[in-house]
């Protein structure tokens, strides 16, 4: 039977992806190999008492497994409502969101909380599950500064500085940048939003995957390290990378309303 044209198409184009190297296979890791590419920084996947505790607790459950529909028709439980008040309680937070993925909240996030009106303003260096959200959001308004750098920030800021208390302005960072590795100065710049907008219609939206295990009291991340958590409106927290598990939870201060 000769090839459709989707099968021809698609052919063309994974040898065009050969040819230029870049198409890539699945593959598998030896054991007892040194993993010095993945997220699992604290190496919990391979733990052997975190793999007992986990089974144990999953043991002495008696509720079903899996979701078994939406939170919103059937699938919500007392586990999952405890889980996002002992996870917001951990990180000193008003209340808590479970998702599916970090990348969920984060899109979540970005596309659905800021309205046609609304600003996002963004660290050039951001996630991509940001862009992602931004996508897809209703802001009309959405500027990068430089990383790292608050300077360009206010400057960015004042550009959008208005007297209409009704638009809110979000400010998206993480702590820990994936690729570089260096840390955002969050102390500087809740600071500077707090200076300038004491109407309190700016929001900062912290992503701390990459710090979720490695920083702050156990592993409660930078926010909770430097004592910001009722300066900081919105975290986000990932539980696919240090925590070697799935899902994230998204986290509002203590005086928001959740």
């Amino acid at each position: 039977m000769s090839p459709s044209p989707l099968e021809q198409r698609l052919a063309a184009l994974l040898e065009k992806r050969r040819a230029q190297s870049k198409l890539r296979t699945l593959k598998s890791s030896p054991p007892g190999s040194v993993d010095f590419s993945s997220n699992d920084f604290l190496s919990l996947s391979t733990n052997r008492d975190f793999h007992d505790d986990y089974l144990g607790a999953l043991n002495k459950l008696r509720t079903p497994l899996g979701s078994t529909g939406s939170r919103l028709l059937d699938g919500n439980s007392q586990v999952a409502e405890g889980l996002e008040n002992e996870i917001a309680a951990f990180h000193g937070a008003g209340a808590g969101l479970l998702t599916n993925s970090g990348f969920d909240a984060n899109v979540s996030i970005f596309a659905f909380l800021p309205s046609q009106k609304d600003i996002i303003v963004y660290d050039e260096l951001i996630h991509a599950s940001v862009h992602d959200g931004m996508r897809q959001s209703r802001a009309k308004q959405q500027l990068s500064f430089k990383h790292n750098d608050v300077a360009d920030l206010k400057r960015v800021l004042q550009s959008v500085t208005s007297a209409d208390s009704s638009r809110t302005i979000f400010v998206a960072v993480e702590t820990v940048y994936s690729m570089d590795g260096d840390l955002a100065p969050l102390t500087e710049i809740v600071d500077l939003m707090e200076t300038m907008f004491p109407s309190k219609n700016a929001h900062l939206i912290v992503d701390e995957a990459h710090a979720t295990g490695l920083y702050g009291p156990n592993g409660s991340g930078r926010v909770c390290e430097l004592g910001l958590e009722n300066r900081v409106s919105i975290r986000l927290h990932t539980f696919g990378k240090a925590l070697a598990c799935n899902g994230g939870e998204s986290l509002t201060m203590q005086n928001e309303s959740g």
